[in-house]
């Protein structure tokens, strides 16, 4: 059984600096715009020996049209849902507002275990402005600060007391992470609830709506797997406002997490620049690669549209030419589990170790039939291969003259390499060593 502490309150009260501070990372956005966290997302934390995850939601409101606060409010009943404790921010300086009482009946519904955390006691003569939250009829209220940490530690002893197990550290220690990555509005959250098969993202059809990374744990076909969905990832040029540049960045730090990137294309759009940018990242930083492009049924199709597509994307691509490419439609979920198979397919080939016995007999008889060209009248002798240890394949090559080794014979044995032994959607490291 998991412990699970769901952050809960209403805009603004200071949600995401408590998770943030509890999980030790700058993970959620903060911001002082009301309605910055609009999905839930995890992190995990540890009090005194016990492990828990944290759920962080959007500020709950009710009676209100705008959209988002409406989808907020699915999310927050969803994480309620999810949680063993709850845990109630409220804000000592705004102090009890009708919407906490609105949303402290929401919460007694639950039936789960309550704190409140009456948040923002950033000094001693702001603590008894705490008491006033006992009228919400909850019986423990701890005067806190999210932002220096003042009081947290007594509401974390409290917090730890309802957990029925000491739960476990990291719970996906050794699970693919796949990030879904892509500009904005090509269709990346609507894929991931696709896969999901239920709303964890709001999803609607103004670019931005994600605005941090989300992880969610996934199983499919008895594969587990971790989906990463991002915020989509603009020019700099376009980044306007300052949460917006946030999102960027996390989902540069979500790239960097994952073992595997699907790219999502807007079919009618085509590959576009920083498509290729974001691409030409996950290769250098050793990243697998899957490319889908989605929206495939807007598309007008024959029988070399597909055909037409690839060449012009491995065109722009160019030197990188070992990426699946996959068309489909997140909407029609025409190929999508297909995307999810070879992306655990390609973190296969990323993490495969191949036995040096292998590697030799498969690669030094393509050598001696194509032997590196001799420069200066002097011959390379390429004589043993071996795989070293690495986050993607890696093949040292010793040889009497690794200096002499020219690209486009490194490119042939890359592909020889590609040929024998199934390394699709991985970047191929070869290091010549002197013998």
């Amino acid at each position: 059984m998991a412990n699970i502490v769901a952050i809960v309150g209403r805009p603004n009260v200071g949600k995401s600096t408590l998770f943030n501070r509890l999980i030790e990372k700058r993970q959620a956005i903060m911001d002082d715009v009301p309605g910055v966290t609009r999905d839930r997302h995890y992190g995990y934390a540890e009090w005194t020996g016990k492990y828990f995850t944290v759920i962080d939601t959007g500020g709950y409101v009710t009676g209100s049209e705008d959209k988002f606060e409406t989808e907020i409010r699915k999310q927050v009943e969803m994480a309620l849902d999810e949680a063993t404790v709850i845990i109630f921010v409220v804000d000592c300086k705004d102090g009890l507002t009708g919407y906490d009482k609105d949303f402290a009946n929401v919460i007694r519904a639950s039936g789960k275990p309550v704190l409140v955390a009456a948040n923002k006691a950033d000094t001693p003569d702001k603590t008894p402005y705490a008491a006033e939250f006992y009228q919400l009829g909850f019986e423990k209220v701890f005067p806190i600060s999210a932002e220096n940490g003042a009081g947290t530690g007594e509401l974390l002893d409290e917090l730890v007391s309802f957990f029925p197990t000491e739960g476990t550290e990291d719970p996906f220690a050794g699970i693919p992470k796949i990030a879904i990555l892509g500009r904005p509005n090509v269709g990346k959250s609507s894929l991931l609830n696709a896969l999901l098969g239920h709303e964890r993202t709001i999803v609607t059809d103004e670019a931005g709506t994600t605005r941090d990374a989300i992880h969610s744990h996934y199983k499919l076909y008895g594969k587990n797997f971790i989906l990463i969905d991002t915020a989509g990832i603009r020019k700099k040029s376009k980044v306007r406002d300052h949460i917006e540049f946030y999102s960027v960045l996390r989902s540069l730090r979500a790239l960097e997490e994952s073992d595997v990137c699907i790219i999502v294309l807007d079919a009618t759009r085509g590959i576009e620049s920083q498509d290729v940018n974001i691409i030409s990242l996950a290769h250098r930083q050793g990243k697998g690669i899957v490319i889908l492009v989605n929206k495939w049924d807007l598309i007008e199709k024959d029988e070399k549209t597909a055909d037409r597509f690839r060449k012009d994307i491995l065109d722009k691509l160019a030197p990188i030419d070992y990426i699946p490419i996959l068309f489909g439609s997140a909407l029609t979920k025409q190929r999508i589990f297909q995307v999810i198979e070879k992306a655990v397919e390609v973190y296969h080939n990323k993490t495969v170790k191949i036995p040096t016995s292998r590697l030799n007999e498969a690669i030094l008889p393509e050598i001696e039939r194509y032997p590196p060209p001799a420069i200066k009248g002097k011959f390379i002798q390429i004589k043993y291969i071996t795989q070293l240890n690495a986050r993607f394949p890696t093949f040292a090559l010793f040889c009497n003259l690794p200096q002499y080794i020219q690209p486009p014979y490194e490119r042939y044995l890359e592909n020889k390499m590609r040929e024998h032994f199934k390394l699709e959607g991985v970047p191929v490291r070869l290091i010549f060593k002197k013998k």
